[in-house]
């Protein structure tokens, strides 16, 4: 929200609009009879960020014209929320980067958690689904994990690492300490998992894809795709149906009285899609895929030039 001061002069009928900060206290404020303090409202009131591929670079870190963006709108009255496929845990070391606390939707839209820790929303898989499921996928249980809301060891459950390792060994080597090996994997189904996972080259995935989407689980899971062909790596992720980027961040908005036309989206890959489709304002990275880039929506620069802040600076310039 931006203030605006208006001042009627007794003179010389007259209106002047000054953008100003501690508008209380503002000298031209206390000396000028009559003044009267209004709001403007921004175009967006709610940005919505994803991480991997559009917030951060290949350095794996925010750039500053990212940063210094995303605290310029923080600063202007707008709320800021980042919108991953990555766990609570592993997406908070980006989010902590930004200097203010603010709401984090992990999992591709199954945890709402702010960055102090407070739950918001929850929506787990039903372990009974993820049984069957694993079950289902059986030819694929090299390729296949398991998260859970915690912070601890078994938040991350496999059965081995032999097959994920050769696709996402730094993703292995960084969430070591909450990896756990089970088999079979349906053994760790004690309580409902926030999703399943799997992953592997995009060659391999591609049959994966095809048996989760033979209608067996219609209307009972919900399957979003990343891929990165540069990388030769495609990531399946099972989560409750209905559940997705699009479906938290419209609870969030609703929870803050934020209609849609006044929020703004930025994502780079196809777990983006229903959130981009939701958002008032959605933005694309130029690193998309060529499929994301003909949807239709603004295109803004690539996560290596900031695309982020490019997009916002846009928007808010507007």
């Amino acid at each position: 929200m931006l203030f605006v001061c208006q001042f009627s002069f007794a003179t010389r009928p007259s209106k002047r609009n000054f953008p100003i900060t501690r508008w209380s206290d503002h000298p031209i404020f206390l000396s000028v009879p009559n003044a009267r303090i209004f709001t403007v409202s921004l175009p967006i009131r709610l940005i919505a960020v994803d991480i991997d591929g559009t917030l951060i670079d290949s350095t794996l870190d925010i750039p500053a014209g990212n940063l210094q963006a995303l605290r310029r709108a923080h600063d202007a009255g707008v709320e800021i929320v980042l919108v991953t496929g990555r766990r609570h845990r592993f997406a908070l070391p980006v989010a902590e980067q930004l200097g203010f606390e603010f709401c984090l939707i992990s999992s591709n839209g199954a945890i709402t958690r702010s960055t102090g820790g407070e739950l918001f929303h929850a929506d787990m898989l039903p372990r009974n689904i993820a049984h069957r499921l694993c079950e289902h996928m059986v030819e694929f249980s090299g390729c296949t994990v398991l998260t859970f809301d915690k912070d601890a060891r078994g938040a991350i459950v496999v059965e081995r690492t032999d097959e994920l390792g050769t696709n996402i060994q730094r993703w292995i080597d960084k969430n070591r300490m909450y990896i756990e090996e089970i088999a079979p994997i349906t053994k760790a189904l004690v309580c409902d998992p926030v999703q399943a996972m799997f992953c592997g080259t995009v060659e391999r995935m591609k049959p994966a894809e095809a048996r989760l989407n033979d209608g067996t689980f219609a209307g009972q899971i919900n399957v979003l795709k990343t891929q990165y062909d540069h990388r030769d790596l495609c990531i399946l992720d099972v989560l409750r149906d209905a559940c997705s980027k699009g479906s938290a961040l419209a609870r969030w908005a609703a929870h803050l009285g934020i209609p849609r036309s006044h929020v703004m989206a930025i994502g780079d890959n196809y777990n983006d899609i229903e959130m981009l489709e939701y958002a008032g304002f959605p933005f694309v990275m130029a690193n998309a895929s060529e499929d994301l880039k003909r949807s239709g929506w603004p295109v803004t620069l690539d996560n290596e030039a900031c695309g982020v802040a490019a997009a916002i600076d846009e928007v808010l310039a507007n």
